[in-house]
């Protein structure tokens, strides 16, 4: 299903209202993001700038990897961050975030409680994140290249797929050699089954065409051609080769699925306060979740909102009734002093020959 941008735009400005948006309430500010592709989309950015006064610039991430180093690089460069829920407590726990003042957030306590509630955005009785977004990281395929539809991870170790093979260029590849081995404890992983993951990555190197990035990459690697099966941040990526009449599917493999969810976080010391709680309360109001979901195809962290403004087939599609389908995932989950080991890990994976 395409849930690209458009779709639901009037609906939504007529309800931008409710995030306290009003143009009299409007006041001179900015706010900058680093952030991932799509959840600075003008569709309902433009309404909050011109609503607020609060001028919005977006630096977008490729991997959650990217946050800590541009923070720790300093210089008040941004406001609010977006990592996933397996990279928040790392920016926490160095000092990088605020804690935020939920009384200035009244819609935080319609978000789903199992992602209110995360581990990774809380910490020493103060909340450091508002949920944003979630969804799977399921596989995804060209329809016109398979005779029979792939069901297992193992497919993109199979000889017959070199050159056609793409994988995220994240540490997450090793929860999917991992997950085919049989470690499924894949967020804590000895140094013996990260070791055991990284071989089969490296196995793996010479059948995969390229590691990519960004959602732009994989999709252009499919348009072309040159890829024929991925995992991919599951509605983007497809509706985006929807939109080039390119007949792609996504699936849950045997070998299960990660889930995710990214939160706002605000960075510390920042100047802009103000626009950044404007900002926040714009995301989980109507406006920013149905915006970003239709954007980006990804579902939406507060249900009720997601309900005032999807039609009831794309808050069925997105699973926003299906606390099942959310349980069922193996979701991202903070990797604590493991983090170096991985990352080195999948680096290593990346510089082998």
């Amino acid at each position: 299903m395409n849930l690209r941008a458009g779709k639901l735009l009037g609906a939504v400005a007529a309800i931008a209202v409710s995030a306290g948006l009003s143009a009299s309430a409007a006041s001179a500010g900015e706010v900058n993001l680093l952030t991932w592709e799509g959840y600075a989309d003008e569709s309902f950015i433009k309404p909050f700038e011109e609503a607020t006064g609060c001028k919005v610039s977006a630096t977008y991430v490729g991997s959650n990897d990217d946050f800590a180093p541009k923070l720790a690089a300093g210089g008040g460069v941004y406001d609010l961050v977006t990592p996933s829920i397996d990279a928040t407590k790392a920016l926490i726990e160095a000092g990088f975030v605020s804690p935020l003042d939920l009384s200035k957030i009244p819609r935080h306590g319609e978000i789903y409680e199992k992602f209110r509630t995360a581990e990774g955005i809380n910490h020493d009785g103060e909340v450091y994140g508002v949920p944003f977004s979630w969804g799977s990281i399921p596989f995804m395929y060209r329809v016109d290249k398979f005779d029979t539809p792939p069901t297992s991870l193992k497919i993109l170790w199979d000889p017959s797929m070199e050159g056609k093979i793409s994988l995220w260029d994240d540490k997450s590849a090793l929860y999917v050699a991992s997950r085919v081995i049989g470690n499924m404890n894949i967020y804590n992983l000895s140094d013996e089954e990260l070791e055991a993951a990284k071989a089969k990555l490296i196995e793996q190197k010479p059948l995969v065409r390229k590691y990519w990035a960004t959602a732009g990459e994989l999709v252009d690697l499919y348009a072309g051609g040159e890829v024929w099966i991925s995992n991919t941040w599951g509605g983007y990526q497809s509706s985006l080769l929807a939109d080039q009449d390119i007949e792609v599917k996504e699936f849950i493999p045997e070998e299960g699925a990660e889930g995710w969810m990214d939160s706002w976080l605000m960075v510390k010391d920042s100047p802009n306060e103000d626009c950044v709680y404007k900002f926040i309360n714009m995301a989980t109001s109507e406006q920013g979740q149905c915006g970003m979901s239709n954007v980006n195809g990804y579902s939406s962290a507060n249900p009720v909102a997601a309900k005032n403004c999807m039609t009831p087939e794309q808050f069925k599609d997105l699973h926003q009734d299906d606390v099942e389908y959310l349980d069922s995932l193996l979701l991202w989950e903070n990797l604590r002093d493991r983090l170096e080991n991985y990352t080195n890990t999948w680096n290593a994976v990346k510089a082998s020959g």
